[in-house]
């Protein structure tokens, strides 16, 4: 099989690249490298393109004889999108909608889309099912819905498969502090390994459906696969909740270190509970998410302190306290 990944230099992107790339598929990666990394793809057997989703020529070269697109390449901060609503929608819409007309041009069987649980917005409902109305908050979530309406009128008028996976917080490896898509554990972890207090914005009783980097890599894989999914919108996550201060005190049992937060004002478009349904991905996928949330947190931890192994010895006693244990 030969598959594309839109955003394969970045966080998500390079984790499905790299796990394609080991079940001996041909891969091409299309990145532009505004947000995405060229180390992210160090050693995997890609066909790299550099270029952007918005260039319908470029998008031609790279759907070329592929049989299926993951499409992750985005502008994913909300905070961003506030600011710049332009940008989001030159990216996440006008981009979406050429990759879908370049992907039906070229034959391509199935283009599954990276949506996001922002849709939901803060809805009453604690438990986010997919039957639930959609109420955006920010440009990026009605980025994130507009191409899931993309992806069904694609299917509907023209017989283009597609798959749209809202992402509930996604964390992991190589997940860079200063990307918005779920970046409150790296945020946190840059601030502690640099002796800095985490910022939470709000009180920290937040709660968010925290999902491993890995549970998305096989939900999308299932996606690109499953005949009964051809059409859906489903969400992906782990079907459990934490709040931002049981997050603080998961890193400091593995840290073994207090942390003390710096709380600041919730902020524009932020979201208070996230707690996904994943019934329908069961169905549909047969997902079942394998890395739960404190796995999930103590590999992620393990990959962010790898280069550092001295990092905690130098923090500032007023920040941390090194406990026994």
């Amino acid at each position: 099989m030969k598959y594309l990944v839109t955003g394969g230099g970045g966080f998500i992107g390079s984790h499905l690249a790299k796990y394609l790339c080991s079940a001996k598929n041909e891969v091409v990666v299309l990145d532009n490298f505004s947000t995405g990394r060229r180390e992210n793809l160090k050693g995997v057997p890609v066909e790299l393109i550099e270029g952007d989703i918005r260039d319908l020529s470029t998008l031609a070269k790279a759907v070329k004889g592929v049989d299926v697109v993951f499409h992750e390449a985005a502008l994913c901060s909300v905070a961003r999108s506030i600011e710049d609503p332009l940008s989001t929608h030159e990216v996440n819409i006008t981009g979406t909608l050429k990759v879908l007309e370049a992907s039906r041009r070229a034959g391509v069987k199935r283009v599954v889309f990276a949506s996001s649980s922002s849709v939901y917005g803060d809805a009453d409902a604690l438990v986010k099912h997919e039957n639930l109305p959609t109420v955006p908050l920010s440009p990026y979530a009605v980025s994130k819905l507009t191409g899931e309406y993309y992806c069904r009128l694609y299917t509907e008028l023209f017989g283009l498969e597609t798959v749209a996976l809202r992402y509930f917080n996604v964390f992991g490896p190589r997940q860079h502090p200063d990307s918005d898509y779920a970046a409150v554990i790296p945020k946190f972890l840059m601030a502690i390994r640099k002796g800095r207090r985490p910022q939470i914005y709000g009180d920290g009783s937040q709660t968010r459906d925290f999902t491993y980097v890995d549970n998305v890599v096989m939900a999308n894989i299932a996606a690109a696969s499953s005949a009964a999914a051809a059409g859906s919108v489903m969400n992906v996550a782990c079907g459990e909740r934490w709040s931002l201060l049981e997050l603080i005190g998961e890193l400091e049992s593995i840290l073994h270190c207090n942390i003390v937060p710096e709380f600041r004002a919730q902020r524009a478009g932020d979201i208070k509970h996230s707690l996904a349904g994943i019934e329908k991905a069961e169905k549909l996928l047969g997902y079942v998410p394998a890395v739960r949330f404190d796995e999930g947190v103590r590999k992620t931890v393990a990959w962010f302190f790898a280069a550092d192994q001295n990092a905690l010895a130098v923090k500032p006693p007023a920040l941390m306290a090194v406990t026994s244990g």
